[in-house]
């Protein structure tokens, strides 16, 4: 965990590599690491989204990508995906998103502001795919009062923590939303193993979660 790299040998702790038959294809096991299957999990497993709900997706790289994939499997009635690279519109579009926005061009709003107004009070689903706190909480900010679940896939810079203030969007402690990490477990492993040894074309990953309403 925690490595990224081109090299051709790489040195990291046995919890993260699996080996797998060599009969697999390479063009569908690339897709089974970190990436499109926690996307896809977060939305599909995690969060559950159920069919009708409004989905706002932070970050349309390959983890976004994937949670928008997961959405449109699950039903989601509008999916808004938010980035400041006008470049991903057509991308997050591609893949099943209804809406896009820049939160850099929106002025004095803020992004939790303008997905409240769209989504009259809230979403019902927000997804973190960035790492970035201010970002997560922005997210979490964007939930519906009552019901609204805010999964944050991104993983913080050491030491970083996510916070919130009351001010910053009425009753907002009076009123719960969820905060869900979802993160990759050791079971992880073995399900990544399983599909890959028989070259499945798609994996559900199981994940270690935490909520916490607040």
């Amino acid at each position: 965990m925690g490595t990224s790299t081109f090299s051709q040998y790489t040195v990291v702790a046995d919890i993260s590599v699996v080996a797998i038959t060599d009969k697999a294809p390479m063009d569908r096991t690339c897709l089974l690491g970190c990436g499109i299957t926690t996307g896809y999990g977060a939305a599909v497993v995690t969060a559950n989204v159920e069919k009708g709900s409004t989905v706002a997706v932070f970050g349309a790289g390959c983890v976004g990508l994937s949670v928008i994939q997961g959405a449109v499997k699950n039903g989601a009635g509008k999916i808004i995906v938010v980035d400041v690279n006008d470049g991903k519109e057509a991308w997050g579009k591609k893949f099943g998103a209804t809406d896009f926005i820049n939160p850099t061009k929106l002025g004095k709003k803020s992004i939790q502001e303008q997905l409240v107004e769209m989504t009259d009070g809230g979403c019902d689903y927000t997804f973190d795919c960035t790492g970035n706190v201010g970002v997560m909480r922005a997210a979490l900010e964007a939930c519906h009062k009552g019901w609204g679940q805010s999964i944050v896939i991104g993983v913080a810079a050491a030491g970083q923590e996510i916070s919130t203030r009351r001010k910053s969007l009425p009753l907002f402690l009076e009123t719960p939303r969820t905060l869900t990490s979802h993160q990759p477990s050791s079971s992880s492993r073995a399900a990544f193993g399983k599909a890959a040894r028989s070259a499945a074309s798609k994996a559900a990953l199981s994940c270690r979660t935490w909520s916490t309403t607040i």
